[in-house]
């Protein structure tokens, strides 16, 4: 009995080793909803084949629909800069979730945030570079996240709305560079307007970040115009190259008009 439940155990584990193994891609998947959507995105814009500019990562199937990481990067270093990025998730009540703007220190681009995905549904990045607009994505699936309970009541969210942290990863050097990588965390509820308090059952207002501003001393980050799809405490998490500044600066703007600056030190006190 005990050589059959470990032989047992041993093709359960190969068993679930190769369906790993076997997951599939997430590559787009053609859809009318694209179709509809386009005209009021782009316009009359030719969208190219971004596959071989940059990469767009996100899980075949979310773990959680009110969290979708999203992670934007280039292919080639040395290759022409992307100047903006549309992120636009086509099944989503507002399907433009971001349109992020970067400072010449972002390049070459590696981005990551998080998303809320309301329904099966492709994810976005179109790309504006000097040579043209560019477009990739994936399919995810994930049901619910636009909806999703906060994970705390209204009056918990809104008495740390605007705390924010700055964490540094390995600093990346070479002879021509000075790669590093942080990830910002904004602490804000960003209430889509389709989530119920728990209590009541009312809906909650919407009340999002809608206008972010991250700087090096002087020189621009990136910018982020945000709405309903950023996940709950945005997330932020880039690489860049370090100009020498001491610190880096936030300005953050809510769609119920409160304002958070904060300056995050790039080195950590003692």
């Amino acid at each position: 009995m005990k050589l059959m439940l470990t032989a047992f155990s041993v093709m359960l584990a190969a068993s679930v080793a190769s369906a790993q193994q076997a997951t599939p891609d997430n590559p787009l998947v053609e859809g009318p909803t694209w179709n509809e959507l386009k005209d009021d995105i782009v316009g009359k814009t030719a969208l190219l084949d971004g596959a071989a500019l940059f990469s767009v990562t996100a899980p075949y199937r979310a773990n959680d629909a009110a969290t979708v990481p999203v992670t934007i990067e280039q292919r080639e270093p040395a290759a022409e800069s992307i100047d903006s990025i549309k992120l636009v998730i086509d099944e989503n009540p507002a399907p433009v979730a971001a349109e992020i703007r970067f400072g010449p220190s972002m390049a070459p681009l590696k981005f990551e945030t998080r998303v809320r995905v309301n329904q099966y549904s492709n994810i976005r990045a179109i790309a504006e570079t000097p040579k043209g607009t560019f477009m990739t994505g994936r399919f995810v699936k994930a049901s619910g996240g636009c909806s999703a309970p906060a994970t705390k009541d209204p009056v918990a969210a809104l008495n740390g709305m605007g705390e924010m942290r700055l964490k540094l990863f390995d600093r990346k050097e070479s002879s021509s560079n000075n790669r590093r990588e942080a990830q910002i965390m904004i602490r804000h509820p960003n209430y889509s307007g389709l989530q119920r308090d728990q209590i009541t059952q009312l809906f909650i207002g919407a009340n999002f970040i809608a206008q972010l501003e991250v700087k090096q001393g002087d020189d621009l980050l990136f910018a982020v115009n945000g709405g309903i799809s950023v996940s709950e405490n945005p997330v932020f998490r880039f690489s860049y190259t370090d100009n020498g500044a001491p610190d880096i600066t936030v300005h953050a703007v809510d769609t119920d008009g409160n304002v958070f600056d904060r300056v995050l030190p790039k080195t950590p006190p003692a």
